[in-house]
């Protein structure tokens, strides 16, 4: 385990907000009819973050929980309250969510399984989940070749990331993931997902990502020119693409 993750994204809080790529609505859909949701269904988004997968589960018409621990990221996620008065924030952790037992139909995970205690953080899943309940774990993936900007963006992250290599192995899989819901069975979708950006954009998802120096860091200047040079070399009118494959992956807590 990466000590500390629930801070390192501290200070990061409006690039993770604005440049973070987010969820396509359309797999909210599969998971109603996977996990045979209703109006009625409580989901409870954990590690919620700036609520990049929360609103899109609210704008389902779901009544959601966001637990975050950074105080930062709560704060971000709290603007979705002024559209969405379904939506409670609270102060947690995977492995110590703070909710009542048996209380949530769906556990959603977006982007932060590989920074929890698995062991710690299943047992509280099968506490809080009601009898029969879901979990679904998602990953935007990034391809990390197949042209210029994406074999350049990894070469980049290689050169510059402050422990880039540790986090991306830390990345869970669907082997992992199987057997994090084993014994029982686990079903998975993939959505494209596409971002395009302008060199502003691309600068802000770099500086999103928490093994990336910040400014004041020795290397950051270093690191903006290389992103410069980067977008200068692989744009097409005045853009870039970023594409994702958004990998979801649900089952049961048996």
């Amino acid at each position: 385990m990466i000590p500390n993750p629930t801070q390192r994204f501290t200070g990061r809080v409006e690039s993770y907000r604005r440049y973070r790529p987010g969820y396509p609505p359309e797999l909210v859909e599969r998971l109603r009819r996977a996990c045979h949701l209703n109006r009625d269904s409580v989901v409870a988004d954990i590690a919620a973050g700036t609520g990049l997968l929360t609103e899109i589960v609210l704008a389902a018409g779901f009544r959601v929980t966001a637990v975050e621990p950074n105080a930062e990221m709560r704060t971000a996620c709290d603007r979705l309250t002024a559209d969405f008065p379904n939506l409670e924030i609270v102060e947690g952790t995977a492995e110590e969510t703070g909710l009542p037992d048996h209380s949530i139909d769906l556990i959603t995970v977006a982007q932060a399984m590989h920074w929890f205690d698995l062991v710690r953080t299943r047992a509280e899943f099968r506490r809080i989940l009601k009898p029969g309940g879901w979990c679904a774990v998602l990953y935007n993936n990034r391809p990390p070749a197949g042209d210029a900007f994406h074999e350049g963006y990894e070469r980049l992250l290689h050169e510059f990331g402050i422990d880039y290599s540790a986090v991306k192995g830390q990345h869970m899989g669907r082997k992992q993931l199987a057997a994090f819901f084993a014994p029982s069975p686990m079903e998975c979708a993939t959505f494209p997902n596409e971002q395009s950006f302008g060199l502003e954009g691309l600068e802000g998802r770099v500086l999103s990502s928490s093994y990336m120096p910040q400014p004041g860091h020795p290397r950051f200047e270093a690191m903006r020119e290389a992103i410069r040079r980067l977008f200068d070399q692989t744009r097409t009118g005045g853009r870039v693409t970023m594409k994702h494959d958004c990998v979801v992956c649900w089952g049961q807590m048996g």
